[in-house]
């Protein structure tokens, strides 16, 4: 008597390839189905990959063939088959179906269909655009990026704190501050978590909050969300070289992380040159505001007056003299939060740093040194219009064990952009919150 025949293997579709020539169970979404008669190719998504699947009228039952007939773009199914190499298939491997579960059949008039559809269109159908080979490329690279961020600093030894979402202060400026109501008071939908990650990083030594902020910020630039995540180290006993080391440091592993892990989506699905990337690595150059202004002001900005922000334009022109990150440092006081210490002898300048990245991206990180006084504090509560009794347990920061400290923070959507080559932010994270869009 024959040994009876193995049951079905079930697997996903990327790690299909360990199973050629056994029979296999797979189950996932019909990207499309091409009629040829008595053959029927499917195309079969399951969020690792895609495959190609054929039946011949031959090989399945009259109802299992009709079944695969009546199939709609983005119907649900169940696949069992023989899976065999064949080099002409995508990914090399093609499934021989034997039987069909229809799991649910999809509405015959699926809005996304392969032609050109508006940005708008898109926006409003974003829960079903990111099914499309590229948005899937992007959330996965994003994934990727996220886990080699706590990976890093796990391995750094610094310690994950979770900070606030709900403020009564404005940590950033209060023109930007989304408000709400809590029991009565007012309070704020967190701008970033770095003032109680100083008070975690006395407790802790190096610390990171890792969650989404929020700027009320009315752009609508390709570079702003009004909901975006953000990292947050934040280091005692460490000055502004300090964390540059240390930023260029975690730039350079989060770049090459996904490089080893994703160099297939970024050039096959995203059309990415990687060669850009590849030139990543640590050490970034560095420029004091001072030069990057004269840098502006003999090349295309004559007339950029010292004492300004930059803006898009200016920060890709100083960008594009490098292939790798360009740290600018030592920005005007005036322009940068209340917290920033100045430098010594120069107060109208502060210890702070952004991180530009190269084609256009602009700043990706900004960070600094923290002041440690407590007088320097109180003035520029003054000076910035904030309430002093809303900081006061900020001011016990200096007043007990006060430290040289620094941090900064690293937007994850301008990083997705950059490293996706993106031209908008808004392909960045699933259901993107921007000026006009809250829907869906």
């Amino acid at each position: 008597m024959s040994d009876p025949k193995p049951a079905p293997v079930t697997t996903t579709i990327a790690a299909a390839g360990a199973h050629v020539g056994v029979d296999v169970r797979v189950q996932g979404w019909v990207n499309n189905r091409t009629d040829k008669g008595k053959l029927q190719f499917i195309s079969l998504r399951d969020g690792t990959g895609t495959m190609q699947c054929v039946a011949f009228e031959k090989d399945v039952s009259a109802e299992a063939f009709e079944a695969i007939r009546s199939l709609t773009q983005e119907s649900a199914v169940v696949l069992t088959g023989a899976l065999r190499a064949d080099a002409r298939a995508p990914g090399g491997i093609e499934l021989g179906i034997a039987a069909i579960e229809v799991v649910s059949l999809a509405e015959p008039d699926y809005p996304i269909q392969p032609k050109e559809h508006g940005t708008g269109f898109l926006m409003d159908q974003r829960h079903l655009w990111i099914r499309s080979p590229r948005q899937v490329a992007i959330l996965r690279i994003r994934a990727t990026i996220i886990r080699a961020i706590r990976g890093w600093l796990d391995g750094e030894g610094f310690v994950g704190v979770d900070t606030p979402i709900l403020t009564p202060s404005a940590c950033e400026g209060t023109s930007t501050l989304f408000a709400t109501d809590y029991f009565g008071k007012p309070a704020f939908l967190a701008q970033s978590g770095q003032l109680y990650n100083e008070a975690n990083a006395a407790a802790l030594g190096k610390v990171y909050c890792f969650g989404p902020t929020f700027r009320a910020e009315k752009s609508k630039t390709r570079r702003h969300l009004t909901e975006f995540w953000m990292v947050e180290p934040e280091i005692a006993f460490a000055d502004l070289e300090d964390i540059m080391d240390i930023e260029e440091r975690f730039v350079s592993h989060i770049v090459q992380t996904v490089l080893a892990e994703h160099r297939s989506l970024l050039t096959d699905v995203l059309e990415r040159d990687v060669s850009a990337l590849e030139r990543i690595v640590a050490p970034f150059p560095r420029l004091s505001y001072d030069d990057a202004v004269a840098k502006l002001q003999a090349g295309p900005f004559p007339d950029f007056p010292w004492g300004e922000d930059f803006g898009a334009p200016h920060e890709t022109f100083l960008a594009e003299q490098s292939d790798r990150p360009l740290f600018v440092y030592h920005y005007p006081t005036a322009v940068k939060a209340f917290y920033m210490e100045t430098v010594a002898d120069r107060p109208e300048v502060c210890r702070s740093v952004d991180l530009l990245a190269p084609e256009g991206y602009g700043e990706i990180i900004g960070g600094g040194q923290r002041t440690t006084s407590v007088d320097l504090l109180e003035q520029r509560i003054v000076e910035h219009g904030l309430n002093r009794d809303d900081y006061l347990w900020y001011l016990d920061l200096r007043r007990y064990g006060s430290v040289p400290h620094s941090g900064f923070g690293l937007g994850v959507e301008r990083t997705v952009a950059w490293i996706c080559n993106l031209g908008h932010v808004r392909e960045t994270t699933a259901f993107p919150r921007m000026l006009d869009t809250i829907y869906p």
